[in-house]
């Protein structure tokens, strides 16, 4: 499969009586993929899997997968876990249990911290066992594990990893190497939603964005101009759009995101579930204004 472009990792809203508000996630899903957005993360970290019971995550993948289909989005879903053999029964059944699942999005052991020889066993192990390709999550002030720039050339070459969601918290040395010397058909996805620029610039294939609930045809839009080399335009509208990402994060992910997605009437209230709060005012305000403010 081919990666690239604009991914969003849709927010879980729920309604006001807590369950998960699944016509506002169908319009939500409309919503991004008319924007231009080429496919969709159901159950990543932005939608609160931890919280869902697993009668709300087939019922969340069933939507996104619905929609993806009908508009032709790829469809991304969130699976896996620190323990392998779990992880891999996981992901061996996952293209029957989503017939529409182009790749599914795998983090570094989380916690376990098992050290990159270990790491690079998971994957191998998950990749031989996956019934469709990974995208590896690399975030490790998450999951407390670190991987060199050479550990993830090794987990590019993995027969069935398709790209790597990288969100390091910085567009770093390790970044540099990997986007020089990644193997072909591997694609590095920026998965810090303010470096999506630089990393663009770089020669990133796209990103996988929770602020690109925000402004979608914008994120898609800077995308273009990096592509066809419109470097003023494409520094003007990443150093808007790394703003925004900004105030996206002010708070603990995705309750921000939450916050302007509900005062633009696209969900029916701002809640996340413990233990996360929802945003301030001050915050889901800021955020707010400065995504209408790309519309000018």
């Amino acid at each position: 499969m081919e990666l690239k472009g604009i991914y969003v990792p849709l927010v879980t809203p729920f309604a006001a009586d807590g369950s998960v508000a699944l016509d506002a996630l169908d319009k939500l899903a409309r919503s991004v993929l008319a924007g231009g957005a080429a496919g969709l993360v159901a159950l990543g970290t932005t939608g609160e899997p931890a919280t869902l019971d697993a009668a709300e995550k087939a019922a969340v993948v069933e939507v996104c997968a619905a929609v993806c289909a009908e508009l032709g989005g790829q469809l991304v879903v969130g699976a896996g876990g620190p323990d392998t053999r779990a992880a891999a029964e996981e992901l061996a059944g996952l293209r029957e249990r989503v017939p529409g699942a182009a790749a599914a999005l795998v983090t570094a052991p989380s916690f376990v911290r098992p050290g990159e020889a270990g790491t690079l066993a998971h994957f191998r192990a998950l990749a031989g066992a996956s019934s469709v390709p990974l995208i590896v999550y690399h975030i490790p002030y998450r999951t407390g594990q670190a991987l060199s720039a050479a550990a993830l050339g090794e987990l590019a070459a993995l027969p069935g990893v398709v790209g790597v969601k990288y969100a390091t918290g910085a567009v770093d040395q390790d970044a540099v190497e990997l986007l020089a010397a990644g193997p072909a058909g591997f694609a590095v996805l920026a998965g810090e939603d303010a470096f999506l620029a630089p990393m663009l610039a770089l020669g990133a294939a796209g990103g996988i964005l929770a602020s690109a609930h925000l402004a979608t045809a914008r994120f898609v839009e800077l995308a273009a101009a990096w592509e066809r080399g419109d470097v003023p335009q494409a520094r003007a509208l990443g150093h808007r759009l790394a703003a925004l990402s900004a105030a996206a994060f002010a708070a603990p992910n995705p309750s921000v995101v939450k916050g302007v997605l509900h005062a633009q009437g696209l969900i029916p209230t701002p809640a996340v579930r413990l233990p996360l709060l929802p945003a301030g005012p001050a915050e889901t305000a800021r955020a707010l204004e400065l995504a209408t403010g790309l519309d000018h």
